[in-house]
């Protein structure tokens, strides 16, 4: 792969993210842990709907070892519609309002695609990493609100929208493509002032079976942007499929891509399972260690 301008910049790896003073070490991997405040995520859905579910949840992700809670609330799977603005703040902000106050050291991170929403809740609640599903491509804001708040964002690639993205998902070489992507986006978060970025190809959004597995297979490609891998393959089709089975017995499947994400050079881990996660993230320090 031809090294771009864009990644030259990058002259080392970036192993630590500034979350308004406080830094996050990504010298050895770390899990981060959902927190879906939605009625209809694929796994999920429904299951944190009061406030002490919500800090329930968030407990159980501290204390099995996650470093982020990842809070979301709008169903991004494949098939999903869209849900007002209003909606989504009614959801979010409340639950995000309660970690923050439960949990004041915890990296928190929200999961939006709208500038407006990330803007909200950060002003209400302090400052969180965005974790943008679309790349910046649902809002034409998303970039500047994010250089302005100085807060840590999460680029991920996504091909098509989450109603359409698995009809027929088409790439001519899908690390080429999304490298390319990666490349234009980082030089655009760049100049609108977005000091620390995070880079996740986007497991299960606009790619086949056939994608995703070649995805997993190349992931160190991406090594050559120097900037902080992020993988979220928690439970998704792409191991139940492969398997035969369902999200519910996905677990072990989701263990092994996990380690095999590690192998590739993530430096976080999205999952449902924390403990489990933190364990291939142990396992895979403890190999490391032998041959340093």
């Amino acid at each position: 792969m031809l090294i771009t301008s864009t990644a030259t910049k990058f002259l080392k790896r970036k192993n630590t993210i500034n979350l308004n003073g406080r830094l996050l070490d990504l010298t050895k991997p770390v899990v981060m842990g959902i927190l879906n405040v939605t009625p209809d995520s694929f796994f999920d859905g429904g299951k944190y709907k009061t406030e002490k579910k919500v800090l329930k949840r968030a407990e159980e992700i501290l204390e099995q070892g996650g470093t982020i809670i990842d809070i979301g609330a709008l169903s991004t799977q494949p098939g999903s519609e869209a849900i007002s603005t209003k909606d989504e703040i009614d959801r979010l902000l409340p639950a995000v309002k309660a970690v923050k106050k439960a949990f004041p050291n915890a990296f928190v991170s929200i999961d939006t695609y709208r500038s407006w929403v990330a803007l909200k809740v950060i002003e209400d609640c302090g400052p969180c990493m965005v974790n943008d599903v679309s790349g910046g491509n649902f809002d034409v804001h998303m970039y500047e609100t994010v250089g302005k708040l100085g807060v840590p964002y999460i680029l991920m690639h996504m091909q098509g929208t989450p109603l359409k993205m698995q009809e027929n998902p088409e790439y001519e070489d899908i690390i080429r493509d999304i490298s390319m992507f990666f490349t234009d986006c980082v030089k655009k978060l760049t100049k609108a002032g977005v000091k620390d970025v995070i880079i996740d190809p986007g497991f299960g959004f606009g790619k086949t079976l056939e994608h995703n597995y070649e995805l997993l297979n190349r992931l160190d490609s991406f090594k050559v942007f120097q900037l902080p891998l992020l993988v979220g393959v928690s439970r998704k089709s792409m191991i139940s499929k492969l398997l035969g089975s369902n999200t519910d017995e996905a677990l072990n499947g989701t263990s092994v891509v996990n380690t095999l994400a590690l192998m590739g050079g993530a430096d976080i881990l999205r999952v449902h399972d924390v403990r489990e996660a933190v364990e291939a993230v142990r396992i895979m320090n403890m190999v490391r260690s032998t041959t340093e």
